[in-house]
């Protein structure tokens, strides 16, 4: 009896051609899968290596810049003369530069070619700006949409409020920075022209570089003497302080201060501090300043009245991270150089362009001691109480300040024979980020002038930030130990 094909049946040969078919579909799969696991395993290598926290990222951003401005400026074109800069100071001066501070090692008008201080000034804006804020404002007017990593590290350096206001905060940090630098580059251009004879385009060459240095809170100057020869010009050290002030209240207060400058009663407690504490500082650091330089003939005695006053108001400005000088500050006596590393010690506003430890940190001590001599139980500032996890936040920044500042100064003392006075106020002024000196950076050995490296980098992304940069991840406890208090004092 013949088989009879079915409906489902095929030819031998279909049959042959099916199952040589689907084993090589069967090897194609295989392959397929082999393929795919080894193509996942670089990116979880990779993955291992990358930063995750946001701190992370902005502290790496911060490195990758400064290596990068440090490879320009070693080139031979961005020094006068021949040859290229050495390593020691092209790091020096580029950390200086992304960090705003304004510390140099090398005379920046005369060492650095027109190239270089191209390179410098770029590398003011940018670190003033922010690196990951930077990075943020490329990725939007470019790739119009930012990934979720770009906009957890741009949020924590910017300190904006939620994520979906990163972008409304980089385009606002953007056009306060432009229109202060603009304004204060026309301002200085017109003075140089009309009161010192200078071409135009280098007055405004001039104008700008110091606009952007002002503005940035980064004291560098096209002037040997920075600004000794104006001191007695209120047409350019009063801009130029205006623009120090604005930028060192911080982002935040400026745009609170524009939404509701009109009622001071729905302010935020950032604000209120920020704006108080500045207008504290300001006032009380330059009579300070004046009442002990007053009759000392190598800085306020040679200049009139009205001119000392002047000249005692702008070094309290520019002590509080802008890094100019007016007067020889390695004239001054030690008390004022005392009274200056408070200045600076504390700094000015958070998420602005000033260094220091800033005057919030400092106004929550003080609030902090106020209620304890008080016999409180919470800490009220302006009619809102203090969550107990900012106190310790704050007395943790000041710690690691403090232990940081003293490790570095006794250091300093032990490898070079400066006395203790131009050794602390210069590494105040590193770590701070303000830029001003007695005049002994220049003369540090080596392993000094990194030490200060390390002091501004640290200092512009500050000890909390770069903590939480090298903890890998946080580590929740389960568990409370018992109680028990130990005597104070």
């Amino acid at each position: 009896m013949q088989d009879v094909p079915g409906r489902n049946a095929r030819p031998a040969a279909s049959r042959e051609a099916g199952n040589a078919g689907r084993a090589g579909n069967a090897r194609g799969v295989v392959g397929r899968r082999r393929r795919g696991k080894s193509s996942k395993v670089f990116p979880r290598i990779l993955n291992v290596f990358a930063p995750q926290h946001p701190a992370q990222i902005i502290v790496l951003g911060f490195a990758a810049v400064i290596a990068v401005g440090t490879g320009l400026l070693m080139l031979p074109v961005s020094r006068n003369g021949p040859g290229s800069a050495p390593f020691v100071d092209a790091l020096f001066t580029s950390t200086s530069s992304v960090c705003v501070a304004g510390l140099v090692t090398v005379d920046t008008p005369v060492y650095w070619s027109g190239f270089g201080k191209v390179v410098i000034l770029a590398l003011i804006q940018i670190g003033g700006f922010g690196i990951m804020s930077f990075g943020t404002l490329l990725g939007v007017l470019l790739a119009r949409r930012l990934g979720l990593r770009s906009r957890l590290a741009a949020a924590a350096e910017s300190q904006a409020t939620g994520l979906g206001a990163v972008r409304q905060v980089i385009l606002g940090v953007l056009a306060i920075s432009l229109t202060v630098e603009v304004i204060l580059a026309g301002l200085l251009a017109a003075r140089y022209v009309a009161g010192y004879g200078y071409s135009p385009d280098r007055a405004l060459w001039h104008g700008i570089f110091h606009s952007v240095s002002a503005f940035n809170n980064a004291g560098f100057a096209l002037h040997s003497d920075s600004l000794m020869g104006f001191a007695g010009d209120p047409w350019v050290c009063l801009p130029i302080a205006a623009a120090a002030i604005i930028g060192g209240l911080g982002f935040p207060v400026l745009f609170e201060l524009h939404r509701q400058y009109r009622r001071p009663i729905h302010w935020s407690m950032n604000t209120k501090l920020v704006l108080l504490g500045t207008a504290a500082l300001l006032v009380g650091g330059a009579g300070f300043l004046t009442a002990v330089e007053w009759s000392n003939p190598a800085t306020l005695g040679g200049l009139r009245p009205g001119e000392r006053v002047l000249a005692g108001f702008f070094q309290s400005v520019t002590a509080r991270t802008a890094g100019f000088n007016s007067i020889d500050i390695g004239q001054m006596h030690p008390v004022s150089w005392l009274g200056m590393d408070i200045l600076m010690f504390i700094g000015g506003g958070p998420a602005g362009t000033a260094g220091g430890l800033k005057i919030t940190t400092f106004g929550v001590l003080f609030f902090i001691l106020v209620t304890e001599l008080r016999g409180g139980t919470g800490v009220n500032i302006f009619a809102k109480q203090l969550p107990r996890a900012v106190q310790r936040q704050a007395i943790t920044v000041v710690l690691l300040s403090i232990a940081l500042v003293v490790g570095s100064t006794v250091f300093l003392m032990l490898i070079t024979d400066f006395g203790q006075e131009r050794i602390l106020f210069e590494v105040v002024s590193a770590f701070a980020t303000t830029g001003l000196s007695t005049g002994i950076t220049a003369a540090l050995p080596p392993a000094g002038q990194l030490v200060l490296v390390l002091l501004m980098f640290v200092g512009r992304l500050g000890p909390a930030t770069l903590g939480a940069a090298l903890a890998l991840r946080e580590r929740p406890v389960l568990y409370d130990y018992p109680k028990e208090r130990p005597l104070i004092g």
